[in-house]
């Protein structure tokens, strides 16, 4: 029994001898049964024949097949799967096994952060004929994970749209990459005057610290400052001094009198400040950046601008620097979570990116929280 299926106009179809199909492409599949034992495919629509398949396909009482002819300037879907995930796939990927009837896997070759160019990702899809799927960017993946798949749409392409699409993931940054995530040794002072006299317990400590170690790293320090610049201040050098490479501040973000630890941070001599994010729960996130030394050359300016993404500069020593408003204390899921595997991953966060997160940005406040599976932060 005989599945006929469309086949690309672009590729001339006919009917040929069993004999003489070697080469030739598949346009239907074929079914073999074998009573009480076998009922199923023997051979799929978009098979090349070889020629050990002739006397295999005779057995099945198959004198003619319906086959399309791949010519000097087009692709089998099997192929041009496969150039297209080479294409794609920068750091951290992998395809998964062979390709399947044009489409082929992209798993995540490491644990980490997802990147995925949409733009590009858009153009290649605009091509026709080739089209890639992809979980969003900015995902969490473990290792082995699928994050793309990718395929051929007819059984035939046309080289030029691989090699198209081949032009495009030149362009620049790799399509689909999965960065690896650094393991913080996170400093950590909680302000608040409530909570340095001993009138209400801390909540952010436990919540902080649990986060930190779910990205494999360790708080090296933690201490508790009142609302007081200077003392704040002392106890980040402090911690800088220890050598942590991640500070983060919680509480005193809002525009109170008493919420001063923006200030603080400004006088370590911080760097590219942004106060104030697209998110909500977080909309008074800070996030700064101090160069190692830095922090004893007087103080720094907060100002609100874009800046490019990127690695950030090894050397010199660039730690990032987190504010994290009060939400952080009763919200499971803020903006804490969506910036802290960015900056682990090197991203260099400014106003840009903060402000991109507006679409998605707002929590749902499930009563049962999902995430990641969910909208929040894509």
């Amino acid at each position: 029994m005989c599945e006929i299926h469309a086949s690309n106009p672009k590729s001339s179809a006919r009917t040929i001898s069993v004999t003489d199909a070697v080469g030739t492409v598949l346009a239907h599949d074929i079914t073999e049964i074998t009573p009480g034992q076998f009922k199923g495919c023997a051979f799929r629509k978009g098979h090349v024949i070889k020629p050990e398949d002739v006397s295999h396909l005779q057995r099945l009482g198959k004198e003619h097949l319906f086959v399309l002819d791949v010519k000097e300037d087009e692709m089998h879907e099997d192929e041009a799967a496969h150039v297209l995930a080479d294409a794609l796939m920068g750091e951290g990927v992998k395809v998964q096994g062979e390709p399947k009837e044009g489409k082929i896997n992209i798993i995540a070759e490491r644990s980490g952060l997802l990147k995925i160019n949409k733009e590009m990702l858009c153009d290649v899809n605009m091509l026709g004929d080739i089209m890639c799927a992809t979980l969003h960017n900015n995902t969490m993946v473990q290792e082995g994970r699928i994050v793309a798949g990718t395929r051929a749409i007819p059984l035939v392409v046309k080289k030029e749209v691989i090699e198209r699409a081949v032009s495009i993931a030149k362009t620049g940054h790799k399509i689909i990459e999965v960065k690896e995530i650094r393991k913080p040794k996170a400093g950590v002072v909680i302000t608040g005057n409530e909570v340095y006299y001993g009138r209400i317990q801390d909540a952010f400590g436990p919540v902080i610290k649990k986060k930190i170690e779910e990205s494999g790293g360790e708080v090296r320090g933690m201490y508790f400052a009142p609302d007081d610049e200077t003392y704040i201040e002392a106890r980040l050098r402090e911690l800088i001094a220890a050598g942590c490479d991640l500070l983060i501040t919680t509480g005193g973000m809002s525009v109170d009198p008493d919420d001063v630890t923006r200030f603080a941070i400004r006088n370590l001599g911080a760097a590219d400040i942004t106060y104030g994010s697209a998110v909500l729960p977080g909309a008074m996130f800070l996030v700064a950046y101090i160069q190692q030394g830095q922090e004893a050359r007087g103080k720094g300016q907060e100002r609100n601008v874009s800046h490019d993404p990127g690695p950030m500069t090894q050397d010199p020593i660039i730690i990032p620097v987190l504010g994290i408003p009060a939400c952080g204390m009763y919200h499971k899921t803020t903006i804490f979570d969506l910036m802290l595997p960015r900056v682990l991953a090197g991203e260099k966060i400014g106003r840009k990116e903060l402000a991109e997160l507006g679409h998605g940005g707002l929590c749902m406040n499930c009563e049962i929280c999902r995430y990641p599976v969910c909208p929040f932060g894509k």
